[in-house]
Order: C-alpha cells, then sequence, then structure tokens
C-alpha cells in the first residue's frame, strides 16, 4: 500500500464523516434524552459513545461488503475498475448536489421521556447503528486498490471522526453552548458532500488515486 496515495482518500473520508457526525440528529438526542433522564454529562458522553460504536460498525459492516466484492471484481476489470469507481463517484456527487438544491430542510430531532434508563439507553444505540454513514460507502470504494490494509485505515479514520463529531457536539452542548451553527451543515450538507465525492471519483478516475 502507497500511504502518499491513500491520504487523500483517508482525508477526504475524515471530511465526510465529521460532517456527518456533525448533524443534530447525532449527537442533540443524547443530550435531549440525558437531561430527561436526568443523567450526569459522563454518562450521556458514555451512551453518545456508545451508539457512536455501533454506528461505526455498521458502516463498517456495509465497508467490508463492498470492499470484498470490489477486490473479487477488480482483477477481471483491470484499469476500468478505477475509471468504473471514478464514474460512479462523480455520478453519486452530483446526485448530493441534486439533492441539496432540493432539500433545505433542518434535519428533524425528536425526543420523548423514557420509562427507564435502559429503554433509554436501547433506543437511542438501535436507532444510530440502524442509520449507517452512507457517505461514507464511496470513500470505502476509492480505496479498494489498497486492500484490506487501507480498509483497515479508512476504518480507523472513519471511528475517529465520527467520535470526535459526535463528543465534541454532545460536549459544547451540555456545557451550554447554545449557537453552534451547525444548521448551516444540515442544510448544506448535501452539497458538500456532493462536492467532496466529485472531487474523489476525478482523483480517483484521472489520478489514480
Amino acid at each position: 500500500m502507497n500511504p502518499t496515495l491513500l491520504a487523500p482518500i483517508a482525508v477526504t473520508g475524515f471530511t465526510v464523516a465529521f460532517l456527518h457526525a456533525a448533524l443534530p440528529t447525532h449527537w442533540l438526542p443524547f443530550v435531549l434524552v440525558g437531561r430527561g433522564q436526568h443523567w450526569s454529562a459522563g454518562k450521556t458522553l458514555g451512551v453518545t459513545f456508545l451508539a457512536g460504536l455501533g454506528h461505526v460498525a455498521f458502516t463498517i459492516l456495509l465497508g467490508l461488503i463492498l470492499v470484498g466484492a470490489g477486490l473479487a471484481v477488480q482483477p477481471r476489470m483491470g484499469d476500468l475498475f478505477g475509471w468504473a469507481v471514478g464514474a460512479l463517484m462523480m455520478g453519486l456527487g452530483l446526485f448530493y448536489l441534486w439533492r441539496g438544491r432540493h432539500d433545505h430542510g433542518e434535519a428533524e430531532v425528536s425526543t420523548r421521556r423514557y420509562a427507564s434508563d435502559r429503554t433509554a439507553i436501547i433506543a437511542l444505540v438501535v436507532l444510530l447503528t440502524l442509520s449507517p454513514c452512507e457517505a461514507f460507502l464511496p470513500i470505502y470504494l476509492a480505496g479498494v486498490k489498497h486492500g484490506w490494509t487501507g480498509f483497515a485505515a479508512l476504518s480507523a479514520v472513519l471511528m475517529a471522526a465520527t467520535a470526535a463529531g459526535m463528543l465534541l457536539f454532545t460536549t459544547l452542548s451540555l456545557a451550554g453552548v447554545k449557537h453552534l451553527g451547525l444548521e448551516k451543515i444540515a442544510r448544506y450538507e448535501s452539497t458538500i458532500l456532493g462536492v467532496a465525492l466529485i472531487a474523489m471519483g476525478v482523483g480517483v478516475a484521472f489520478l489514480e488515486l
């Protein structure tokens, strides 16, 4: 594996995962439920981290399937594989741009009071686990030529970026920081991701990343 060629993919992956984790749906429910259940800050952050692990684990599982399929197909396609992956990423990027132009609504966060802490924790963990970071999956595809070592490196990037984003914004909210300015991320997430994916797609297709 060439670390130099993997670096831009990893940087793009970190950006995508961090922006995704910054969405209020990934941390605000923990703050609101924690207050409703009268949790300490430590317990709220612990539940947030646990849910983040489930979120990342499910995304990694999907990435594992995608990378496995890519490694099986790559030898048959040869140099065309990079072009195909690049074209797919550019197509996904254009889709995100299109979606961004037609979806400017803010992310909705709904919470309610739970009968027990156990019920609240299970609900929060399950809901986030079953909502994988789908925007990161093309990043896995871009790293197929780097094999399983690249897959492991990108999974570590996904974990680091997701944990950093979720724990950071949960901590700031618990500390009483009211105006985080994240509504702009929620509103323009699709546009930001679209630009990032198109740029990465160009790199994969033409620069042999």
